[in-house]
């Protein structure tokens, strides 16, 4: 894994959580559990190479404010309901490549992802049938169905029976699993996955959490953090850093089922009055603040149900 570049803003740590580093280490604090959450990386092909689908989150989240992420967002219990119409790699296929407990926790991760994407980006992973997909979904109908998701009166198990679409868990590709670290008050243990920008379909300006989106290469995006335009956390940093040498979707699909897939965990390496972020196997990572010598697997203690953010 590449480091992180030690003069850019993916470096830095908010006052805050260096205070609760410092509670961290004495003992004071006690790092919550992480949520299970899926992140999907967006891909799209311009004549001048590869792009990335990014929004900036909101000042006023409480996870993450002002920084650049990509669509996704917590597993919700009903993520886990069976689905009648299912194409691609089954739930238990999934639980193996993802390192889940079983192939209820992988349906829901997966079914997550489609879900996230929908709702903050507009974008459906879906279609009328196995090797198919949605053409548009910018109508008004489209866009009721997503606010009713977003107001947790519809589950997408739900919509797409009503809709008769077949979940294309086929249409994405698993790349990476990040862990937060356990300085934050809010932790996620998140599947990283790619997905290309179905044919026909367009993202929208939609997310209610995000003020800003924009599609970029990764290497502008990186250049853009190291000059301080735009704020991203490691996890962002990192999987940009991962996709610059690649040259188009397709190629970044078929680097993806090459990729081993191991839990990161960031953490805070306190120097004085200073603090930074630091990886697994970076100076200073084994000494750091939040740093588990074996990053913990969330997954197990919820076989029930995966919990709601």
């Amino acid at each position: 894994m590449d480091a992180l570049p030690s003069d850019a803003d993916v470096r830095s740590v908010p006052p805050a959580l260096v205070a609760r580093a410092r509670r961290l280490a004495a003992g004071q604090v006690e790092p919550p559990t992480p949520r299970l959450a899926a992140t999907v990386v967006l891909l799209r092909d311009e004549p001048d190479g590869l792009e990335t689908f990014l929004l900036r989150r909101r000042t006023s989240m409480a996870f993450a404010p002002g920084r650049y992420v990509f669509p996704g967002g917590s597993v919700d219990r009903r993520d886990a309901e069976v689905l009648t119409r299912w194409a691609g790699p089954s739930p238990a296929e999934w639980a193996v490549r993802l390192g889940l407990a079983d192939d209820k926790l992988a349906r829901a991760t997966v079914c997550a992802a489609v879900r996230e994407t929908f709702e903050e980006s507009g974008v459906m992973l879906a279609g009328p049938a196995e090797g198919s997909v949605v053409a548009d979904t910018t109508g008004t109908e489209w866009e009721e169905d997503r606010r009713a998701l977003l107001g947790r009166a519809l589950s997408f198990g739900e919509l797409l029976e009503r809709r008769g679409l077949v979940l294309r868990s086929d249409l994405l590709v698993a790349w990476d699993h990040w862990i937060t670290p356990e300085v934050e008050e809010r932790r996620y243990d998140t599947r990283f996955f790619l997905a290309a920008l179905p044919a026909g379909q367009r993202t929208r300006d939609v997310s209610s959490e995000a003020d800003r989106v924009t599609w970029m290469r990764p290497v502008d995006a990186l250049a853009s953090v190291r000059r301080g335009e735009m704020s991203m956390l490691p996890p962002t940093y990192q999987t940009l850093a991962s996709l610059v040498a690649v040259s188009d979707v397709q190629s970044a699909l078929e680097a993806a089922a090459a990729r081993r897939i191991v839990p990161t965990m960031p953490a805070v390496a306190l120097e004085g009055d200073d603090a930074r972020w630091v990886l697994p196997g970076e100076d200073g990572y084994e000494s750091a603040i939040g740093a588990a010598s074996v990053v913990p697997d969330a997954t197990d203690a919820r076989a029930e149900g995966p919990a709601v953010e």
